[in-house]
């Protein structure tokens, strides 16, 4: 089978979604000068609420609507530097009358971004009942043991406060193709759960965003658009870098996209581990929905916590196999000390230490002008090519593959037994050095559709539309053995400092 396009590289990837210089219409949008705070942009629907355009708004300093308090403190939160996402209740002063809002400012070196929205209708819940929700579940989440338990916890708890239609929990893989995890759905939304969805769904610069945004709400993808006035922002000369603001318009290929999947209303969590995007709790609702601010700083609260529980667990699993390798690399060290060099310390085991060290069916030792192996290798003929390339290589440090025939011709041939090949110099000046195989995992990915039509062009090749179904699409992956993870690799590595030193310790003794 071919290989899949790469749309997240190729073309997403690329695209400036965060320069859009528009918002959606859940709310309004002012930009502040730093030095005075007058306004200097804005977003063309600002009349709603400030009962003037923002033509005639520029230049008109936001102390005029502000209460003298609530200005001071404004000042105050300014002052501290380059900050976002700074919320702020107040109440804006009109000829007609006051409007209380919610303000979530943005502060850069020489002004201010103001995303405004109206305050809800609904009674505010007090900080105790808000916490003693969020508490609740932490103790919940607190008890879990498992990545897959967190995750089953959390979009149970995030559909009981939210009600949308269905809640996915997405993780990542390591070229950013997302999986559906947990999932919980009503009506007449499809079930994705196992599916994969390529990393074009969720494009690179999307991915940057949720690093500086916890959520994303997309209250209705039938919503209008309203830019900015002026176009270019007077004080750098360009468009505006939205990459802060919930209010940010949406690209028009997503909302085609959510419109295919059957959903009008949608709200993303990112979900953190270790300081990376680990995934996303991806919210869907087949009508409109609104969610209040109140309500999103909750959900901005559980993406804190399940972060925090998803990287303890993560961190403690790690610790753990770190551990039992740590053991596993400390009988092979013992073994070459006991019989005086690293052939006969690895190969008079009965070839069970190693391979169990690395998970490995084979083996071979490429060491003192002498080559043995042990449990399943591809033929003498082979294995001598493959000594040769890898001297060819004159590797110093730890070289590893789950899919051999990327880099080594005829590979395919016998994948059944080494698709996987990890080398671990022994003394590069030698030429010694240390291969572990491993056999090819035949593997179906149940895709959310073809990922190969992720994107499809028009003739022009320039207009592009989003696939139109995420009926199951199977694809069977032949070639690549289980994949070599960090903590076998920090372990090879390790070991590969030990052999170098015995090994050169031995030449002068």
């Amino acid at each position: 089978m071919p290989e899949n396009k790469n749309y997240d590289a190729q073309f997403c990837g690329n695209l400036a979604i965060h320069q859009t210089n528009s918002i959606q219409d859940y709310g309004y949008l002012l930009v502040l000068a730093q030095e005075n705070l007058e306004i200097i942009q804005g977003s063309e629907n600002i009349d709603q609420i400030f009962e003037n355009t923002i033509q005639a708004l520029i230049g008109t300093n936001i102390a005029t609507f502000l209460h003298a308090e609530d200005l001071i403190y404004l000042k105050t939160e300014i002052s501290k530097g380059e900050r976002s996402r700074l919320p702020f209740n107040f109440t804006l002063n009109f000829p007609s009358g006051t409007v209380p809002v919610n303000i979530l400012a943005h502060v850069k070196k020489d002004f201010i971004i103001l995303e405004i929205e109206k305050e809800a209708d609904t009674t505010e819940r007090s900080f105790t009942d808000v916490f003693q929700e969020v508490r609740s579940f932490i103790s919940t989440i607190e008890k879990t043991s498992s990545v897959i338990e967190i995750c089953e916890a959390s979009i149970r708890e995030i559909r009981r406060i939210s009600g949308f239609d269905g809640i996915r929990m997405y993780s990542f893989d390591e070229q950013w193709n997302g999986t559906v995890i947990a999932e919980e759905i009503t009506g007449k939304l499809e079930s994705y759960l196992g599916q994969t969805f390529p990393a074009s769904d969720v494009p690179k610069q999307a991915r940057a965003l949720y690093i500086q945004n916890p959520y994303r709400l997309i209250p209705n993808r039938l919503y209008q658009s309203y830019r900015l006035y002026p176009v270019i922002n007077p004080i750098f000369n360009g468009f505006l870098d939205l990459s802060d603001c919930n209010l940010r318009s949406i690209a028009g290929v997503h909302l085609e996209y959510m419109k295919n999947m059957g959903v009008t209303a949608s709200m993303s969590i990112r979900v953190m581990a270790e300081g990376k995007l680990w995934g996303l709790i991806s919210c869907h609702h087949e009508t409109p929905k609104y969610l209040t601010v109140e309500n999103r700083s909750i959900f901005e609260w559980l993406s804190m916590e399940i972060s925090h529980r998803i990287s303890a667990v993560i961190i403690q699993e790690s610790l753990s196999r770190s551990a039992a390798l740590l053991q596993k690399k400390a009988l092979i060290i013992e073994n070459i000390y006991s019989k005086g060099n690293i052939l006969n310390g690895i190969t008079e085991d009965q070839n069970q230490n190693l391979r169990s060290l690395f998970n490995a069916t084979g083996f071979l030792v490429h060491a003192d002008g002498i080559v043995s192996s042990g449990g399943t290798v591809p033929e003498n003929e082979v294995l001598d090519n493959i000594i040769l390339w890898i001297k060819s290589k004159s590797l110093v440090n730890v070289f590893h593959t789950n899919n051999l025939s990327d880099v080594f011709e005829d590979a395919d041939d016998y994948a059944d037994v080494a698709s996987g090949m990890l080398v671990i110099p022994i003394n590069p000046g030698l030429g010694d050095f240390i291969v572990c195989f491993r056999p090819e995992v035949v593997k179906q990915i149940k895709w959310g559709g073809d990922p190969n039509q992720a994107i499809n062009f028009e003739k022009d090749g320039k207009s592009y539309h989003p696939r139109n179904s995420f009926k199951l699409w199977l694809e069977t992956v032949h070639g690549q053995s289980e994949a070599w993870s960090e903590q076998e690799m920090e372990t090879a590595e390790s070991l590969r400092n030990f052999l170098f030193e015995f090994s050169t310790t031995s030449l002068y003794n």
